[in-house]
């Protein structure tokens, strides 16, 4: 274990596991390479663990632009989207080269799914062509035969076929609607003939519900998640249509801003394996159909792509304490090995522990995790902002704070008004908000903190990524902080509008209202309308191939202050996007940012 933790540490320790099945007697999964950006199938078979991916080849999709679901098992191997070309190919197990399924170079896919009846692959199919983007729901041939089976929508999700091959259900959703705020559940019938029944909605025609995750339990009853209860809960298909499994003022799965996600699993008999979402840390849980919940694997605290056979339960699972592991759990007995990760870096007392805070703003309550700094006495504090907006931070192991902990910083890992995990009323607190209430949790959070005499009101440093660098800059606009730092930060919504792309196109409007209708409202919210408020010293980030938020954007921000007579740095990384996938980088901003910020704290001493 580590006695101290480096930057380079802290970024080498970004591997992570997604997509995980079990099957062929084994265990497959996803895994990211922080050294290289490249993700990797790997295949574990007893204790053989090689990787099915040839070089050259990285698993990723770019549907919605945050991808999800790039593999799925087949009968003989592995189905999977390749991050260069975005097209699907199939693997098998015994070593040959993948073969293309798709050729399709104007199309994306993902959200992939296997159909044992059909030889196919299911996949969500996002068409680029100049000028227009179109999303579909499309049956892929292993033979390489391709077939548009749903269309018309503007967007769609985890397409799912029951075991005879006869019942098509799938999610979708159109604009303005993003899928954790209104999405419908829909179903068509194959005929022995092939003939396909009309579209029939199961759930959510009435648009005040988001609904996620359908699946087929083993005796052919459909389950999904759906919020029209507050929670997204697991629902069960009954004599009386979907109906709600349990009564839990808890969300079992984060919001979808990614395809694939499989937080819950049903279990042959009515059982159920869950993931929930607690303000004080996530769960595992088997329940029975009784109603009888025993709860997995105590020491994690979130958990994600779940996964059974006859003998375990499988999972990602993070912890406080340890790096992202992938977990086999008898069921039988409750017994836990980690298949792979869950490494410990750290010494226990240079470990810093998340505190589940829960503080008054603005009439209401705000959540968040506080990490006390190695050290007595009030100390600086820097507060994490996450992306989405409408996204959330856990309990978990994040290797970025350990670095600032060590050096003397507190952190304030915020869950604002507007953050999933809270229900479906708290993630809608953001609909025309976006940019004054999270600016009060801030302030209420860092006013709380200071009240129990844990940091220091003086020395707050507030930074965030994309959505979060945004609200960064309006909180050091409004003023009494003492520097912070903008990743690839919105500064301009209007001009992010009018590039975003069509999952996002009407996110904005959600977020401030229209344009049109509330000028004023943007010219308060626009962080480059609100330089001249900013006094106290940023640092900016930014990736030179970020189509999201474009260089210009930043460097507009970044041109304003100077103009102010701002102290500004700006570090330009040519070729990243938006979000820094390779470590060396990762690592540079890091340590770019703590000197950034001790700089500021010296300077101030030497007045003092």
């Amino acid at each position: 274990m580590a006695a101290t933790w480096s930057a380079t540490q802290a970024a080498a320790a970004g591997r992570d596991f997604a997509e995980l099945h079990a099957a062929h007697g084994g265990v497959l999964w996803v895994e990211f390479d922080p050294a290289s950006g490249r993700s990797s199938l790997q295949f574990l078979l007893g204790v053989q663990r090689r990787e099915l991916t040839p070089p050259g080849y990285s698993v990723r999709s770019k549907v919605y632009e945050y991808g999800g679901g790039a593999s799925c098992v087949t009968t003989s191997g592995v189905a999977f989207v390749n991050e260069a070309d975005q097209q699907v190919y199939h693997l098998d197990l015994v070593g040959t080269a993948p073969q293309a399924l798709t050729e399709q170079f104007s199309c994306r896919y993902g959200d992939l799914a296997f159909v044992p009846a059909w030889q196919a692959v299911l996949a969500v199919e996002e068409s680029r062509e100049p000028g227009e983007v179109e999303h579909r729901i499309v049956r892929l041939g292993l033979d390489g035969s391709r077939q548009v089976l749903v269309q018309g929508a503007d967007f769609y999700a985890a397409p799912t076929m029951d075991e005879t091959g006869t019942r098509l259900v799938w999610v979708e959703w159109d604009r303005p609607q993003q899928p954790w705020t209104a999405t419908r559940l829909c179903q068509r019938h194959r005929s022995p003939a092939g003939d396909w029944s009309r579209t029939q909605v199961l759930a959510g025609e009435g648009g005040e519900e988001s609904l996620q995750q359908p699946r087929f339990a083993a005796d052919g009853r459909l389950y999904c998640l759906s919020d029209r209860h507050g929670w997204w809960q697991p629902l069960r298909e009954g004599d009386n249509g979907l109906q709600p499994v349990l009564d839990a003022a808890c969300d079992h799965a984060p919001a979808p801003w990614q395809l694939g996600g499989r937080s819950y699993l049903p279990l042959e008999g009515g059982g159920l394996l869950l993931s929930r979402i607690t303000p004080a840390t996530g769960q595992l849980l088997e329940r029975t159909d009784a109603g009888y919940e025993r709860r997995l694997a105590t020491d994690f605290s979130r958990f994600r792509a779940l996964a059974a056979d006859e003998r375990y339960f499988y999972c990602v699972a993070a912890a406080p304490d340890r790096l992202p592991a992938l977990l086999a759990i008898d069921r039988h007995d409750d017994s836990l090995s980690v298949l792979a990760g869950g490494e410990r870096p750290l010494d226990e007392v240079l470990l810093p522990r998340p505190e589940a805070i829960a503080f008054a703003s603005g009439g209401e309550t705000a959540h968040g995790y506080f990490y006390p700094a190695q050290g007595s006495g009030p100390t600086p504090l820097v507060v994490f902002l996450h992306g989405g907006p409408t996204s959330s931070s856990y309990p978990v192991f994040d290797p970025r704070i350990p670095f600032w902990t060590l050096r003397g910083f507190a952190v304030l890992d915020l869950n604002y008004r507007g953050s999933a995990g809270f229900g479906r009323v708290y993630r809608q607190r953001l609909q025309g908000e976006w940019g004054r209430i999270e600016l009060e949790d801030i302030r209420a959070g860092v006013d709380h903190l200071a009240d129990l005499g844990r940091i220091d009101p003086a020395r707050v440093f507030v930074r965030g990524a994309s959505a979060g660098g945004y609200s960064a800059l309006l909180a050091l606009a409004q003023g009494g902080y003492a520097g912070g730092a903008s990743l690839y930060g919105v500064s301009d919504p209007l001009a992010l509008r009018r590039l975003t792309h069509k999952f996002e196109a009407d996110y904005l409007d959600w977020l401030l209202g229209d344009p049109q209708q509330h000028v004023e409202r943007y010219r308060r919210r626009t962080p480059l309308r609100q330089a001249g408020r900013i006094r106290v010293p940023v640092i900016f980030f930014q990736g030179g191939r970020d189509a999201v938020v474009v260089p210009q954007q930043t460097e507009s921000m970044v041109a304003a202050l100077r103009d102010n007579g701002v102290t500004v740095e700006y570090r330009l990384f040519p070729d990243e996007g938006h979000g820094f996938r390779q470590a060396e980088h990762q690592a540079a901003a890091l340590e770019a940012e703590h000197a950034f910020y001790r700089a500021l704290l010296e300077a101030a001493s030497a007045v003092l």
